[in-house]
């Protein structure tokens, strides 16, 4: 279990300041090359990579951060073993047999994969819904999030573990799990 965290979420300025306003909610994603599959994405603890992704992928015409404290819930935690392992064995028996046949594309890098990262994420994100599908299909519970890790960007140093654009990034599926919003510290509606 997780418990509460706080996220941040790059975006344009106008949707911020309706969110904030509780005139509207943040839209689900549900592109097919989303990296943890369909849901509203956040940076943990990370505003300075919500407002890079504000300006740099989603180019924003007023970039801007809102802030957001979570509760995952019921999380598919992709930084923990078992959960590594469920969704292999999804892979295995659910996604490899249509990617085989052709029926899925794979993971390839997008207009900012200078440095190599695979950016598209159709197969990520196929076998992460997938996994979703399998448990709905068979009535167990459904996750309300989906936490990972990513290795993204340059090495801080020649041949550092560490890069300039590592992030832990949170997929929310289930919109209770947004207990509420704020505007963070240096931004200003």
């Amino acid at each position: 279990m997780i418990g509460t965290i706080i996220g941040y979420h790059g975006c344009e300025k106008t949707i911020a300041e309706q969110v904030l306003l509780r005139r509207a909610s943040l839209a689900r994603s549900k592109n097919s090359y989303d990296w943890l599959g369909n849901g509203i994405y956040f940076w943990e603890n990370d505003p300075l990579r919500a407002e890079e992704f504000a300006t740099e992928v989603k180019q924003c015409k007023e970039p801007f951060v809102l802030g957001a404290i979570l509760d995952l819930g019921y999380c598919l935690d992709l930084t923990m073993r078992e959960n590594l392992l469920n969704l292999k064995g999804i892979w295995d028996s659910v996604v490899k047999p249509v990617f085989d046949q052709g029926g899925v594309r794979v993971n390839k890098p997008g207009k900012r994969g200078e440095t190599g990262e695979l950016m598209l994420r159709h197969l990520d994100c196929y076998t992460i819904e997938s996994l979703h599908d399998f448990n709905r299909s068979k009535g167990l519970l459904e996750y309300d999030s989906v936490r990972a890790g990513f290795w993204e960007g340059n090495e801080l140093y020649p041949t550092a573990g560490f890069f300039d654009k590592n992030h832990i990034q949170i997929c929310i599926r289930n919109p209770r799990c947004i207990i509420g919003y704020f505007l963070p510290d240096g931004y200003v509606l």
